[in-house]
């Protein structure tokens, strides 16, 4: 492919992915059942007495995926060097390429769009660690709010939908062995690299994968903790999206909850496309538990999507404008 051909190319991809971005979106947004009614809410609530809430919320999720940038500037730095802002503007742009793709897996072709030539299917491969991290912090705050619910929550042989004290048990423990297997892995990366290197087809590609055996325990106890920073920005964007339409739930309830429905957002795949409306479900049945107030449940449920996925995902559409897929040679 000759220069001629590249730059067509690169001034045509950028263009192309944002209509075609921009349209899903819209597409997506406009066939959500009760995000009209949300939306008027929260423009509501723009001029209500406790409207602070409403715009920590906003500058927190602005915090979150600034959270997310500093993870992806370590995660990558091994292959290169990059400022706050571009990996910033990635991770907005990963989340709007991951808008179509089951439990958003499409964001890390996004980011690793923004790296050098030869970088990127290598940025993939190192967004794993960065998943990972995610995975273990939701997956324990899960477990041990599941455990909360079931002491503090659901009043002895009550049910939830079913589901009985005894299978909630069993949960817990299924959930707390896979969690340790999973970290023991995670601080074990190397050692798993290695085996995985035994795999033909893996040893044929080690280029791709051989950074992965650089990560020091400190740099992945890093990762992690800033996983569970971006946790807890997430129940607190919750917990006064809650109070803000007017459910009335203790902030540690709120908290356990909302941690019950990240496991399960975690565990069962979801597209954008059917994720409010699954969203929406799951907060119902949880919070219906502590409270009858469904339109703020769902109007919380409906601001979070929004606000944490809708607004990065315009964002991260218009940054998808400047990708170059190829770069001149220096």
């Amino acid at each position: 492919m000759n220069k001629r051909q590249k730059n067509i190319l690169n001034y045509v991809i950028g263009p192309v992915l944002f209509v075609w971005l921009s349209y899903s979106i819209y597409h997506q947004i406009e066939h959500q059942a009760d995000v009209q009614q949300s939306w008027n809410m929260i423009l509501a609530a723009f001029f209500e007495q406790g409207s602070w809430k409403l715009y920590t919320v906003i500058g927190l999720m602005l915090v979150n995926w600034g959270i997310e940038a500093r993870k992806w500037q370590l995660q990558v730095k091994g292959i290169e060097s990059i400022s706050f802002m571009s990996a910033f503007r990635a991770i907005l742009a990963g989340q709007a390429l991951g808008f179509n793709t089951v439990n958003r897996i499409g964001e890390s072709a996004g980011r690793a769009a923004f790296l050098e030539d030869g970088n990127r299917i290598r940025g993939v491969v190192l967004s794993f660690v960065g998943s990972m991290a995610q995975i273990i912090v939701t997956f324990m705050m899960g477990a041990v709010s599941l455990w909360y619910m079931r002491m503090h929550i659901l009043e002895g042989p009550q049910q939830l939908q079913g589901l009985s004290a005894f299978w909630l048990d069993g949960l817990i423990y299924v959930i707390a062995i896979g969690i340790i297997l999973f970290t023991l892995a995670y601080f074990r990366l190397a050692g798993l690299i290695e085996l995985l290197e035994k795999i033909p087809l893996v040893a044929k590609n080690r280029f791709f994968v051989e950074k992965l055996e650089d990560f020091h325990w400190k740099e992945l106890t890093r990762i992690l903790l800033l996983s569970f920073e971006r946790y807890l920005v997430f129940i607190v964007q919750y917990v006064l999206l809650l109070d803000m339409f007017h459910v009335q739930v203790n902030w540690l309830d709120a908290a356990a909850l909302v941690g019950v429905m990240f496991l399960v957002l975690a565990i069962v795949p979801t597209i954008a496309l059917a994720e409010l409306g699954f969203r929406g479900k799951v907060s119902l049945l949880l919070f219906g538990v502590v409270s009858s107030n469904s339109v703020g449940i769902i109007a919380t449920a409906a601001g979070i999507w929004l606000i944490n996925l809708i607004l990065p995902a315009i964002a991260g559409s218009l940054f998808i404008l400047g990708v170059r897929i190829f770069r001149n040679n220096k």
